[in-house]
């Protein structure tokens, strides 16, 4: 109880660059030019799914809950950066550090499972054409959402919960621009043998079995792709499918660098560029991917943008 009390009244250093003044305003610029494209593709997408009769369908529900989420993932991550990266107050509540931790690791690991639902979506949609409206019905839909939210709140409550145990004996600056796990292993004063092993697990549940069912998923939609016929259908399978394979490989090829490496191989400055690019850069390319791949999503866009127009 003690503890508890000491630690309410604690605030943290987040370092971040601050080691590198220039780099820091150049990084200012980045962040805020990434985070505002963020605001707008994503908002785009959600509006623009909504609004058109014609993008009520499963893949654009699933696609703007992505979009919902990235919102929410870097509004939870890009102020408090930009507010340290633009003066010399590196300083962040212990409050504010919990609620940081328990979002952006709830937010992040929502997106491992709902890459993986979309990539289920497009087999049915791809395998099962014939089925596919009887079997993606709104109520299952719905209930994927709800399962890929419930699974990453899980293991927030589980997994930070249990890092936030770990007695810091004083240790206040952190290496880094965001509340991380790996960085704040770091801070502690104990073995994190424990916690180490936990994020490993932890991490091949979230990290290595999702991509591959979604790699599983499209070895059957590649066959299904080349056994079709017309090549204008077989075109546009390709291209709402590597649309969502692209998004999956730079999600996944960043965060499974960036959390299943040895943590003894940890390189915090290699580690926080990484960070940088998955938190505030990927949720960008997620809406340009989409649109500018998306032969639906672009004329619709163009249809909504002549409607305000006119």
């Amino acid at each position: 109880m003690e503890r508890a009390n000491e630690s309410s009244l604690m605030s943290f250093i987040l370092l971040g660059f601050s080691d590198n003044p220039r780099l820091e305003s150049a990084l200012f610029v980045l962040v805020l030019f990434f985070y505002i494209l963020t605001l707008v593709g994503n908002f785009a997408i959600i509006i623009i799914s909504y609004v058109d009769p014609l993008l009520h369908t499963p893949m654009y529900f699933f696609l703007s809950n992505l979009s919902l989420l990235d919102l929410c993932f870097t509004t939870s991550l890009a102020p408090q950066t930009l507010v340290n990266l633009r003066g010399p107050e590196k300083t962040i509540t212990y409050g504010g550090w919990v609620v940081q931790l328990y979002i952006s690791l709830a937010l992040g690991s929502t997106e491992c499972i709902l890459l993986a639902v979309m990539a289920l979506d497009r087999y049915i949609a791809v395998c099962k054409p014939l089925h596919y409206v009887a079997i993606m019905n709104p109520q299952l839909c719905q209930q994927l959402a709800s399962l890929s939210w419930l699974s990453g709140l899980s293991n927030s409550l589980i997994h930070a919960t249990f890092t936030l145990q770990l007695p810091l004996c004083g240790n206040h600056r952190l290496n880094h621009f965001i509340c991380e796990v790996p960085a704040l292993l770091k801070l502690a004063c104990v073995d994190t043998t424990v916690n180490e092993l936990v994020l490993f697990v932890v991490s091949i549940l979230f990290l290595l079995i999702p991509p591959a069912l979604i790699l599983i998923s499209y070895g059957f939609i590649s066959q299904a792709v080349l056994r079709i016929k017309s090549a204008e259908a077989r075109h546009k399978a390709f291209s709402t499918c590597s649309s969502h394979l692209t998004v999956v490989i730079i999600f996944y090829g960043t965060i499974i660098y960036m959390y299943l490496q040895p943590g003894n191989s940890y390189a915090q400055d290699q580690g926080k560029f990484i960070s940088l690019f998955y938190t505030m850069v990927t949720p960008t390319l997620n809406p340009i991917i989409y649109t500018l791949r998306n032969k639906d999503m672009k004329v619709a866009l163009k249809t909504l943008l002549s409607k305000k127009l006119c």
